[in-house]
């Protein structure tokens, strides 16, 4: 491998979880370019059963934080997204895939709001029931339509160091 694979690879380990947040918006030309990243993703059968809110108003981004035991974040953030699945849509209507397809897309948003100088951290909703019914209300969610997870987004007030946790004692070749 080469510095060059290294300095390339860079983005990748220098996103972090992103907590504290600066008071700048976050334009609609930025968002759109962060669903586009998430859109990108790899889809079983290319259904694409992912479906987003963005939440900027402030009570909704209170009440996401009230209901989501670690995402306190949220009511500072500029935005939140709530990443959902349509049920009806995803490939052979199957959940596992609906879960596969989304959080292919809320990895390629949060490294694309790396690579835009944002920070962003990726809060599990999923499959919390009391979770998921939360988001239902607060997004006045149709039925088929279940919240995966809810993604805080703002310019960040914090800096953390690239890293990454590889382990070997997780890698097997060729059987357990």
């Amino acid at each position: 491998m080469t510095a060059n694979a290294d300095e390339q690879l860079g983005f990748i380990f220098g996103r972090r979880s992103i907590r504290l947040y600066s008071p700048a918006a976050v334009t609609e030309a930025v968002v759109q370019k962060l669903l586009e990243a998430a859109m990108a993703a790899p889809s079983a059968a290319a259904k694409d059963p992912w479906r987003f809110v963005v939440i900027r108003n402030r009570q909704k981004l209170s009440a996401l934080a009230a209901a989501l035991p670690n995402g306190q974040m949220l009511a500072d953030a500029a935005l939140g997204i709530a990443v959902c699945g349509d049920l009806q849509a995803a490939h052979g209507e199957q959940l596992s895939y609906l879960l596969q397809d989304c959080s292919a897309a809320i990895e390629n948003l949060l490294l694309c709001a790396h690579v835009l100088g944002l920070g962003a951290c990726w809060l599990g909703v999923h499959p919390r029931e009391e979770r998921i019914n939360a988001l239902k209300k607060i997004l006045s969610l149709p039925p088929s339509v279940i919240p995966v997870s809810c993604v805080a987004i703002g310019y960040p007030a914090e800096t953390k160091e690239p890293r990454t946790r590889f382990n070997r004692d997780y890698v097997h070749s060729d059987s357990w």
